[in-house]
């Protein structure tokens, strides 16, 4: 019994250690080699055409040159572009935030019994393509849209409002576009918050605002942190809806990006804006983590 008992309890064997992490190895591999394919090798194809010298005829032509990035961080239409694609991104996570907290709170403290339809309904533009919404934007917006006639029709202007082909009209619709990509993590935030925590500072004579900002608010940081995060990173890198609610007159970067590689197929010169963008885009990113950190820990209670 002993020997049988030693047998069983007794130090693990080389060989089985050696297997352990043999499968261990194993079972990650997929998804490192997808990583590896479709992350990290498309990433390097990036850096390296960044640096090529630009061709008409060809991707690229022989030889390598910094010129491409000079170009990008010296001309005034490539930086203006990335300061307005970064201020759009910015502007949308805000509205975003500030229409969706009072969603995602309802949508967690409620216990209707259509609470599941409400989800639905938060979910449902992500059932309509972009571009779609967009172009129903379009109809909206328009200078013979629903808005300009309705206010024609009652008298209040005499002129159409320019409502499209500028950043409101971009914004407007970006705000649209991804506003459930911050309802959904500021959700999540809030219904680990427990309801208790609320009703004891109530008892104990805290105004709403007060359980608000001392409470609620910096419990559901991290959800504020991610939602805005995702939002910002999604409308910095937007396309089909400045585009087409821009009309060319909102130039950003993504659209830079595009012309330079589809119109005047200098893809040396596009790769190097798109690298650029990524990296204003991650230091923003770092940045706005790094203060919301130092606030969670200002306001934590």
């Amino acid at each position: 019994m002993a020997a049988g008992a030693l047998t069983t309890f007794g130090p693990a064997v080389p060989g089985d250690a050696a297997r352990a992490r043999a499968l261990r190895l194993l079972l990650i591999a997929p998804v490192v080699v997808l990583i590896v394919v479709f992350l990290v090798l498309p990433y390097l194809n990036i850096v390296v055409m960044s640096i090529r010298v630009p061709s008409t005829r060809a991707p690229y032509a022989p030889g390598f040159t910094p010129d491409n990035y000079l170009r990008a961080l010296t001309d005034s239409l490539y930086l203006g572009a990335l300061a307005r694609s970064l201020a759009i991104g910015a502007a949308t996570a805000f509205f975003c935030l500030v229409l969706g907290y009072p969603v995602a709170y309802h949508l967690a403290r409620t216990n209707a019994r259509f609470k599941g339809l409400l989800f639905a309904a938060v979910l449902s533009p992500l059932l309509v393509g972009v571009v779609i919404r967009s172009y129903g934007w379009i109809i909206i917006l328009a200078n013979n849209g629903i808005i300009n006639q309705t206010l024609r029709g009652l008298g209040w202007i005499d002129s159409p409002v320019r409502l499209m082909y500028n950043e409101f009209g971009v914004m407007l619709a970006l705000v649209h576009v991804f506003l459930p990509f911050m309802i959904l993590p500021l959700t999540g935030a809030i219904q680990s918050i427990d309801p208790n925590l609320e009703a004891a500072a109530r008892s104990l004579g805290a105004p709403r605002w007060r359980v608000f900002t001392r409470i609620v608010l910096p419990l559901s940081m991290p959800g504020i942190q991610s939602g805005t995060i995702l939002v910002f990173v999604l409308a910095v890198s937007a396309y089909v809806t400045p585009m087409l609610l821009g009309g060319g007159n909102v130039q950003t970067m993504a659209t830079l990006v595009v012309q330079q590689l589809v119109d005047a197929f200098l893809w040396p010169v596009g790769a190097a804006l798109a690298l650029i963008l990524s990296l204003a885009g991650a230091c923003s990113v770092a940045i706005y983590a790094r203060l919301t950190a130092r606030t969670m820990r200002r306001l934590g209670p």
